[in-house]
Protein backbone atom coordinates (compact mmCIF):
# COMPACT_ATOMS: atom_id res chain seq x y z
CA UNK A 1 0.00 0.00 0.00
CA UNK A 2 1.19 3.50 -0.84
CA UNK A 3 1.51 6.01 1.96
CA UNK A 4 -0.37 9.30 1.91
CA UNK A 5 2.84 11.13 0.91
CA UNK A 6 3.40 8.80 -2.05
CA UNK A 7 -0.08 9.26 -3.54
CA UNK A 8 0.51 12.78 -4.96
CA UNK A 9 3.83 11.63 -6.46
CA UNK A 10 2.17 8.64 -8.13
CA UNK A 11 -0.61 10.85 -9.49
CA UNK A 12 1.88 13.39 -10.84
CA UNK A 13 3.91 10.65 -12.57
CA UNK A 14 0.79 9.14 -14.16
CA UNK A 15 -0.41 12.55 -15.36
CA UNK A 16 3.03 13.31 -16.81
CA UNK A 17 3.30 9.94 -18.60
CA UNK A 18 -0.24 9.95 -19.99
CA UNK A 19 0.01 13.63 -20.93
CA UNK A 20 3.25 12.89 -22.81
CA UNK A 21 1.69 9.93 -24.64
CA UNK A 22 -1.53 11.77 -25.52
CA UNK A 23 -0.16 15.15 -26.61
CA UNK A 24 3.30 14.28 -27.95
CA UNK A 25 2.71 10.78 -29.36
CA UNK A 26 -0.96 10.07 -30.06
CA UNK A 27 -2.06 13.55 -31.15
CA UNK A 28 0.78 14.09 -33.71
CA UNK A 29 0.17 10.65 -35.20
CA UNK A 30 -3.55 11.37 -35.49
CA UNK A 31 -2.72 14.65 -37.23
CA UNK A 32 -0.50 12.77 -39.70
CA UNK A 33 -3.30 10.25 -40.37
CA UNK A 34 -5.76 13.09 -40.93
CA UNK A 35 -3.34 14.95 -43.22
CA UNK A 36 -2.81 11.82 -45.32
CA UNK A 37 -6.53 11.69 -46.14
CA UNK A 38 -6.95 15.36 -47.07
CA UNK A 39 -6.58 17.09 -50.43
CA UNK A 40 -3.43 18.88 -51.52
CA UNK A 41 -3.86 22.65 -51.60
CA UNK A 42 -1.22 24.97 -53.15
CA UNK A 43 -2.10 27.80 -50.73
CA UNK A 44 -2.96 26.20 -47.39
CA UNK A 45 -1.22 22.85 -48.07
CA UNK A 46 -4.29 20.88 -46.90
CA UNK A 47 -7.98 21.16 -47.65
CA UNK A 48 -11.18 19.17 -47.80
CA UNK A 49 -12.67 16.86 -49.02
CA UNK A 50 -11.23 13.72 -47.50
CA UNK A 51 -9.96 11.10 -49.94
CA UNK A 52 -7.40 8.34 -50.38
CA UNK A 53 -5.57 9.84 -53.37
CA UNK A 54 -2.29 10.08 -51.43
CA UNK A 55 -2.36 6.36 -50.70
CA UNK A 56 -3.16 5.57 -54.35
CA UNK A 57 -0.17 7.70 -55.35
CA UNK A 58 2.06 5.34 -53.35
CA UNK A 59 1.45 2.72 -56.04
CA UNK A 60 2.68 5.01 -58.79
CA UNK A 61 5.53 3.14 -60.59
CA UNK A 62 7.95 6.01 -59.93
CA UNK A 63 7.40 6.08 -56.18
CA UNK A 64 6.99 2.32 -55.95
CA UNK A 65 10.45 1.92 -57.47
CA UNK A 66 11.86 4.33 -54.88
CA UNK A 67 10.15 2.41 -52.07
CA UNK A 68 11.46 -0.94 -53.31
CA UNK A 69 14.98 0.44 -53.78
CA UNK A 70 14.83 1.97 -50.33
CA UNK A 71 13.68 -1.35 -48.87
CA UNK A 72 16.54 -3.12 -50.66
CA UNK A 73 19.16 -0.73 -49.27
CA UNK A 74 17.66 -0.91 -45.78
CA UNK A 75 17.58 -4.72 -45.98
CA UNK A 76 21.23 -4.82 -47.09
CA UNK A 77 22.14 -2.49 -44.22
CA UNK A 78 20.27 -4.70 -41.77
CA UNK A 79 21.92 -7.84 -43.13
CA UNK A 80 25.43 -6.35 -42.86
CA UNK A 81 24.67 -5.14 -39.32
CA UNK A 82 23.42 -8.61 -38.40
CA UNK A 83 26.45 -10.37 -39.88
CA UNK A 84 28.78 -8.06 -37.96
CA UNK A 85 26.70 -7.64 -34.83
CA UNK A 86 25.79 -11.28 -34.16
CA UNK A 87 29.34 -12.62 -33.64
CA UNK A 88 30.40 -9.37 -31.98
CA UNK A 89 27.55 -9.59 -29.46
CA UNK A 90 28.36 -13.25 -28.78
CA UNK A 91 32.04 -12.43 -28.18
CA UNK A 92 31.05 -9.46 -26.02
CA UNK A 93 28.91 -11.67 -23.79
CA UNK A 94 31.84 -14.11 -23.28
CA UNK A 95 34.50 -11.68 -22.05
CA UNK A 96 34.94 -10.58 -18.45
CA UNK A 97 32.70 -7.94 -16.92
CA UNK A 98 35.39 -5.26 -16.90
CA UNK A 99 36.13 -5.79 -20.58
CA UNK A 100 32.40 -5.84 -21.30
CA UNK A 101 32.00 -2.42 -19.72
CA UNK A 102 34.94 -1.07 -21.72
CA UNK A 103 33.69 -2.49 -25.04
CA UNK A 104 30.12 -1.27 -24.42
CA UNK A 105 31.53 2.15 -23.56
CA UNK A 106 33.49 2.23 -26.81
CA UNK A 107 30.37 1.10 -28.65
CA UNK A 108 28.23 3.97 -27.40
CA UNK A 109 30.92 6.69 -27.48
CA UNK A 110 30.00 7.68 -31.09
CA UNK A 111 26.53 8.65 -29.83
CA UNK A 112 28.17 11.55 -28.03
CA UNK A 113 28.75 13.13 -31.45
CA UNK A 114 25.95 14.28 -33.71
CA UNK A 115 25.18 11.72 -36.43
CA UNK A 116 25.29 14.42 -39.08
CA UNK A 117 28.85 15.34 -38.06
CA UNK A 118 29.89 11.67 -38.15
CA UNK A 119 28.41 11.30 -41.63
CA UNK A 120 30.45 14.26 -42.89
CA UNK A 121 33.54 12.70 -41.29
CA UNK A 122 32.83 9.49 -43.22
CA UNK A 123 32.52 11.57 -46.38
CA UNK A 124 36.06 12.86 -45.85
CA UNK A 125 37.28 9.27 -45.56
CA UNK A 126 35.52 8.02 -48.72
CA UNK A 127 36.15 11.07 -50.92
CA UNK A 128 38.27 10.80 -54.08
CA UNK A 129 41.15 12.57 -52.32
CA UNK A 130 40.10 11.24 -48.92
CA UNK A 131 41.98 9.27 -46.32
CA UNK A 132 41.09 5.83 -47.69
CA UNK A 133 42.13 6.51 -51.29
CA UNK A 134 45.30 8.30 -50.21
CA UNK A 135 46.20 5.43 -47.92
CA UNK A 136 45.64 2.80 -50.62
CA UNK A 137 47.67 4.80 -53.14
CA UNK A 138 50.52 5.34 -50.69
CA UNK A 139 50.65 1.57 -50.12
CA UNK A 140 50.76 0.99 -53.87
CA UNK A 141 47.56 -1.07 -53.88
CA UNK A 142 45.86 1.21 -56.43
CA UNK A 143 47.18 3.52 -59.14
CA UNK A 144 44.31 5.99 -59.20
CA UNK A 145 41.58 6.96 -56.71
CA UNK A 146 38.53 4.73 -56.52
CA UNK A 147 35.03 6.12 -56.91
CA UNK A 148 33.78 5.33 -53.41
CA UNK A 149 31.69 8.39 -52.70
CA UNK A 150 28.26 9.04 -54.24
CA UNK A 151 27.59 5.34 -54.73
CA UNK A 152 25.06 2.90 -53.36
CA UNK A 153 27.82 1.21 -51.39
CA UNK A 154 28.77 4.47 -49.71
CA UNK A 155 25.18 4.97 -48.55
CA UNK A 156 25.04 1.44 -47.12
CA UNK A 157 28.41 1.94 -45.38
CA UNK A 158 27.12 5.17 -43.84
CA UNK A 159 23.91 3.53 -42.65
CA UNK A 160 25.82 0.58 -41.16
CA UNK A 161 28.21 2.97 -39.44
CA UNK A 162 25.34 4.86 -37.80
CA UNK A 163 23.04 1.93 -36.96
CA UNK A 164 25.37 -0.95 -36.04
CA UNK A 165 25.16 -0.29 -32.26
CA UNK A 166 21.37 -0.64 -32.45
CA UNK A 167 21.86 -4.18 -33.70
CA UNK A 168 24.61 -5.15 -31.27
CA UNK A 169 22.99 -4.02 -28.01
CA UNK A 170 19.75 -6.11 -28.27
CA UNK A 171 21.80 -9.12 -29.38
CA UNK A 172 24.21 -8.68 -26.48
CA UNK A 173 21.24 -8.63 -24.11
CA UNK A 174 19.90 -12.00 -25.28
CA UNK A 175 23.37 -13.57 -25.43
CA UNK A 176 24.07 -12.37 -21.89
CA UNK A 177 20.85 -14.07 -20.72
CA UNK A 178 21.64 -17.29 -22.59
CA UNK A 179 22.31 -19.95 -19.97
CA UNK A 180 25.43 -22.03 -20.40
CA UNK A 181 23.58 -25.04 -18.96
CA UNK A 182 21.31 -25.11 -22.01
CA UNK A 183 24.28 -25.36 -24.35
CA UNK A 184 25.91 -28.05 -22.20
CA UNK A 185 22.67 -30.03 -22.20
CA UNK A 186 22.55 -29.83 -26.00
CA UNK A 187 26.10 -31.20 -26.23
CA UNK A 188 25.30 -33.92 -23.69
CA UNK A 189 22.38 -35.03 -25.87
CA UNK A 190 24.72 -35.54 -28.80
CA UNK A 191 24.26 -32.30 -30.72
CA UNK A 192 27.32 -30.89 -32.44
CA UNK A 193 28.30 -27.23 -32.55
CA UNK A 194 26.44 -26.54 -35.79
CA UNK A 195 23.31 -28.36 -34.64
CA UNK A 196 23.39 -26.55 -31.29
CA UNK A 197 23.74 -23.23 -33.07
CA UNK A 198 20.84 -23.87 -35.46
CA UNK A 199 18.39 -25.58 -33.09
CA UNK A 200 19.25 -23.94 -29.75
CA UNK A 201 21.16 -20.68 -30.02
CA UNK A 202 19.33 -19.18 -33.00
CA UNK A 203 15.78 -19.78 -31.60
CA UNK A 204 16.77 -18.46 -28.16
CA UNK A 205 18.35 -15.34 -29.62
CA UNK A 206 15.56 -14.70 -32.14
CA UNK A 207 13.92 -11.95 -30.02
CA UNK A 208 17.22 -10.08 -30.00
CA UNK A 209 17.57 -10.53 -33.76
CA UNK A 210 14.07 -9.18 -34.37
CA UNK A 211 14.67 -6.30 -31.97
CA UNK A 212 17.87 -5.43 -33.83
CA UNK A 213 16.12 -5.68 -37.20
CA UNK A 214 13.36 -3.42 -35.92
CA UNK A 215 15.87 -0.84 -34.68
CA UNK A 216 17.90 -0.88 -37.91
CA UNK A 217 15.57 -1.61 -40.85
CA UNK A 218 13.08 1.24 -40.55
CA UNK A 219 15.52 3.93 -39.39
CA UNK A 220 17.68 2.96 -42.38
CA UNK A 221 14.75 3.83 -44.65
CA UNK A 222 14.24 7.18 -42.96
CA UNK A 223 17.75 8.64 -42.56
CA UNK A 224 17.42 11.05 -45.48
CA UNK A 225 20.65 12.97 -44.81
CA UNK A 226 22.85 9.91 -45.41
CA UNK A 227 21.91 9.57 -49.12
CA UNK A 228 22.11 13.35 -49.48
CA UNK A 229 25.70 13.47 -48.16
CA UNK A 230 27.18 10.12 -49.21
CA UNK A 231 25.00 9.30 -52.21
CA UNK A 232 24.76 12.71 -53.79
CA UNK A 233 20.94 12.40 -53.79
CA UNK A 234 21.26 9.67 -56.45
CA UNK A 235 20.08 6.85 -54.20
CA UNK A 236 16.88 8.00 -52.52
CA UNK A 237 15.34 6.46 -49.43
CA UNK A 238 11.77 6.78 -48.20
CA UNK A 239 12.97 9.48 -45.81
CA UNK A 240 14.14 11.56 -48.78
CA UNK A 241 10.74 11.20 -50.44
CA UNK A 242 8.95 12.30 -47.27
CA UNK A 243 11.27 15.26 -46.77
CA UNK A 244 10.91 16.36 -50.41
CA UNK A 245 7.12 16.08 -50.30
CA UNK A 246 6.85 18.27 -47.20
CA UNK A 247 9.57 20.85 -47.96
CA UNK A 248 9.89 20.99 -51.76
CA UNK A 249 6.82 19.59 -53.52
CA UNK A 250 4.53 20.83 -50.70
CA UNK A 251 2.43 17.70 -51.12
CA UNK A 252 1.64 17.16 -47.46
CA UNK A 253 -1.00 14.42 -47.94
CA UNK A 254 1.44 12.21 -49.87
CA UNK A 255 4.27 12.86 -47.39
CA UNK A 256 1.92 11.97 -44.53
CA UNK A 257 0.78 8.79 -46.31
CA UNK A 258 4.39 7.69 -46.80
CA UNK A 259 5.01 8.32 -43.09
CA UNK A 260 2.00 6.18 -42.20
CA UNK A 261 3.44 3.31 -44.26
CA UNK A 262 6.64 3.41 -42.18
CA UNK A 263 4.60 3.55 -38.96
CA UNK A 264 2.56 0.50 -39.99
CA UNK A 265 5.76 -1.35 -40.89
CA UNK A 266 7.16 -0.54 -37.43
CA UNK A 267 3.98 -1.84 -35.80
CA UNK A 268 4.28 -5.08 -37.80
CA UNK A 269 7.89 -5.60 -36.68
CA UNK A 270 6.94 -4.89 -33.06
CA UNK A 271 4.16 -7.47 -33.31
CA UNK A 272 6.60 -10.03 -34.75
CA UNK A 273 9.07 -9.30 -31.93
CA UNK A 274 6.37 -9.73 -29.29
CA UNK A 275 5.17 -12.94 -30.90
CA UNK A 276 8.68 -14.40 -30.90
CA UNK A 277 9.10 -13.62 -27.19
CA UNK A 278 5.72 -15.15 -26.41
CA UNK A 279 6.62 -18.36 -28.21
CA UNK A 280 9.78 -18.61 -26.12
CA UNK A 281 7.73 -18.29 -22.97
CA UNK A 282 9.16 -14.92 -21.95
CA UNK A 283 5.69 -13.40 -21.87
CA UNK A 284 2.36 -14.70 -20.82
CA UNK A 285 -0.35 -15.50 -23.36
Amino acid sequence: MLSVRQQPFKTAVLVLVWGWLLFLVLAPNLLVVGASMMTRDPVSFLSLPLNLDAYRQLFDPLYLEVFLHSLFMAAMTTLVCLLIGYPFAWALSRVGKQRQLLLIFLLIVPFWTNSLVRTYALKLILATNGLLNNGLMSLGLIDEPLQLLYTEGAVIVGLVYLLLPFMILPLYSVFDDLKQEVLLASHDLGAGRLSTFIHVIVPLTLPGVLAGVMLVLLPAMGLFFVPDILGGSRHLLVGNVIKNQFLDARNWPFGAAASIVLTVAMAFLMFAHRLSKRRLGEEGP
